[in-house]
């Protein structure tokens, strides 16, 4: 099966870390780029970070660059990201999603929209409060 399974929420205080993973399965791994998306009930999704699993290309929206950083371990077909300095505004949902860049031959960019996903996994949630 095609598929995604993210883990690694919790509940923190404000200032710590929590690492989110997400294990993929059922496709060719190295032709998509994985993102991390995040929503808060009646919020807008947010698409936070993304990698290029080909060749390490990395993304990260403003609200957490400095904060978070993703990684991949080809070899275990997982996507990591490690979120230090947590705020409350942390506080959402997450969710890993990946999108085959293939077919665009090299034509694409970051950010990547949510609508372009072809695989999601389901979320994990994370709350940061004191």
């Amino acid at each position: 099966d095609v598929q995604l399974q993210a883990s690694g929420g919790g509940s923190v205080q404000p200032g710590g870390s929590l690492r989110l993973s997400c294990v993929a399965s059922g496709f060719s791994f190295d032709d998509y780029v994985v993102g991390w998306f995040r929503q808060v009930p009646g919020k807008w999704r947010e698409g936070i970070s993304y990698i290029s699993v080909n060749d390490g290309r990395t993304h990260y929206a403003d609200s957490v660059k400095g904060r978070f950083t993703i990684s991949s371990d080809n070899a275990k077909r997982t996507v990591y990201l490690q979120m230090n300095s947590l705020k409350p505004e942390d506080t959402a949902v997450y969710t890993c999603a990946a999108e085959n860049v293939r077919t665009y031959g090299g034509n694409w960019y970051f950010p990547r929209p949510w609508a372009n996903m072809d695989v999601w996994g389901k979320g994990t949630q994370v709350t940061v409060s004191s």
